[in-house]
């Protein structure tokens, strides 16, 4: 039934694919209205995509916090079941801590570390990509207080979407669901012993110590969410509510877990179990054109492939042909991003302007998605010097950096309304997020309290900007019709959450990099010409 249920959503955006040929992809980014071509700076991206991570936080606030207009909140959290739940994040304009995309969250933030730290690093904001990973990781400890018990959510979506309070004034339900043995949750436990394995990579030589802790834990939870499986949805009920169910299953996430789990670690039994499972977890049977915080696949297959590009010659023999067959599927979603997979319309939908689209509930995610695979695929190509076969072609690399590059430029204005989706980068981006903080007066500003209803009166309902930036937000974005509609009320194009702003973060580094590369190649061209 998994099966059929996402082969059933995936076919959804395999209709009417656009046959926008490949080859010729600098044209295409140099296809757009001059006044739509500004040069993109991607270091001030990094920097503001970070800052967004800030006003996610639950909790108790550091003094170094800087959104001046978010105070603390959630400081009861886990008081009626005995067990400190204080911290984390807030996944979108709602107050709910939904476990499953906070982990997904995460995971994607410590893989654009563990890709691309040296790049944060470079542009001066290494501590604030610690900070933001360090926030949930510490709330995953806290959250994890036996081997096989797991709080896997904090508030109830049902109650919580009623209110239209700022979240210092929560009068909401806060109730914590957990999965344990006999409630068991293998999504929400793999996806979040993957977050604590990838975050102890980032964490190993800068504190040793807590990447061992986070390590210890992640070890814990995958063996919990093995040893007992089990869908999440069936456990914790109020999470099936129009929420997050889990429509893949938990397969993904345990292959997933594993994989983070034999790069932290070099251990071979994480790697056998990749290769055992890959049938039966459905690793190297499924071809998966969307990689979100639901469906893992393309992200599997892709670490999976990144193995046999670089350790080809290394590994045990009988491993090869089946990371050959993961690589055959990683390549099947990298295709058809690339629009290179044939006729058979087994490729992403484009809107006319070219931004990739997967369905109109929040489409950004799964461009920020497929956008973070390319680019780390195209550097595990060039650093084996391999390319990318498709049904209709050969790429090289750099033509995956190309193409990502320019689904990055039109998030951040190379579009027909000359818009930037990430909020408050570049001159004009939306100014009504649906969003309950940004769209009310701040605490800080006035501290009287602000009632459910009263909150919907005063603040949803009005057709004036935001009083309150949410800066480094990546919002759902245009339709396919590459149409936005800047209104608070049109939660599928402006409501924003933390794993689309979480790929991005790896991506705007990346290129940031470069562009400084390019800069001094530049001045020391004009140098030597001046000398």
């Amino acid at each position: 039934m998994e099966g059929e249920e996402v082969r059933r959503r995936i076919s959804k955006k395999h209709v009417a694919g656009f046959a926008i040929p490949l080859v010729p992809l600098i044209l295409i980014l140099l296809g757009f209205p001059t006044a739509s071509r500004a040069a993109s700076d991607y270091r001030d991206a990094l920097s503001k995509s970070l800052l967004y991570f800030e006003a996610q936080r639950s909790g108790r606030l550091p003094h170094d916090h800087r959104v001046a207009w978010r105070g603390n909140s959630g400081l009861t959290d886990g008081l009626e079941q005995g067990v400190d739940l204080v911290g984390g994040y807030y996944d979108a304009g709602d107050h709910v801590k939904f476990g499953l995309p906070m982990a997904f969250t995460i995971t994607m933030l410590s893989w654009s570390m563990v890709e691309y730290g040296d790049g944060v690093a470079a542009a001066g904001e290494l501590k604030h990509a610690l900070e933001a990973i360090k926030w949930g990781t510490d709330y995953f400890i806290k959250a994890h207080t036996h081997p096989n018990v797991f709080w896997a959510q904090v508030g109830d979506g049902d109650t919580d979407h009623y209110c239209w309070q700022r979240p210092e004034d929560m009068t909401t339900s806060r109730q914590a669901y957990k999965i344990d043995a006999e409630h068991p949750g293998s999504e929400v436990a793999g996806e979040t012993a993957a977050a604590m394995a990838a975050a102890s990579m980032v964490f190993q030589g800068i504190n040793p110590h807590y990447s061992h802790v986070l390590l210890h834990h992640a070890q814990e939870l995958f063996a919990f969410g093995d040893e007992h499986r089990g869908k999440y949805d069936d456990s914790i009920g109020v999470a099936v509510k129009s929420y997050y169910p889990s429509a893949s299953g938990y397969a993904d996430e345990l292959l997933w877990a594993a994989l983070w789990l034999h790069r932290a670690t070099g251990r071979e039994e994480f790697l056998d179990y990749v290769i055992r499972s890959a049938d039966e977890l459905n690793g190297t049977t499924w071809a998966i054109s969307e990689f979100s915080w639901d469906i893992k696949y393309a992200g599997v297959q892709i670490l999976a492939s990144k193995l046999l590009v670089e350790k080809g010659k290394d590994l045990q023999a009988e491993h090869k042909p089946v990371l050959e067959r993961y690589r055959a599927k990683a390549e099947h979603y990298l295709c058809s991003c690339l629009n290179m997979n044939g006729e058979d319309g087994a490729n992403v939908h484009r809107t006319p302007a070219g931004l990739l689209f997967v369905r109109h509930w929040n489409n950004m995610q799964y461009v920020a998605g497929a956008v973070f695979l390319l680019t780390v695929y195209s550097d595990y190509l060039a650093a084996a010097n391999q390319r990318l076969h498709c049904p209709r072609g050969s790429l090289g690399s750099r033509d995956l950096l190309v193409f990502a590059k320019s689904q990055v430029d039109y998030i951040l204005g190379a579009n027909p309304a000359g818009l930037s989706y990430l909020v408050g980068y570049g001159a004009r981006y939306p100014t009504r997020v649906h969003h309950r903080a940004a769209s009310s007066v701040s605490y800080k500003a006035d501290k009287s309290f602000l009632g459910c209803a009263q909150g919907y009166d005063e603040w949803y309902g009005r057709r004036s900007e935001n009083p309150n930036m949410l800066v480094g937000a990546l919002v759902g974005g245009p339709d396919d019709t590459d149409e936005f509609n800047d209104a608070r009320g049109n939660h599928m194009q402006t409501e924003a959450c933390t794993y689309n702003t979480a790929p991005m973060v790896g991506v705007f580094a990346k290129l940031s990099e470069l562009e400084g590369r390019s800069s001094s190649s530049k001045l020391h061209h004009t140098n030597s010409i001046l000398s």
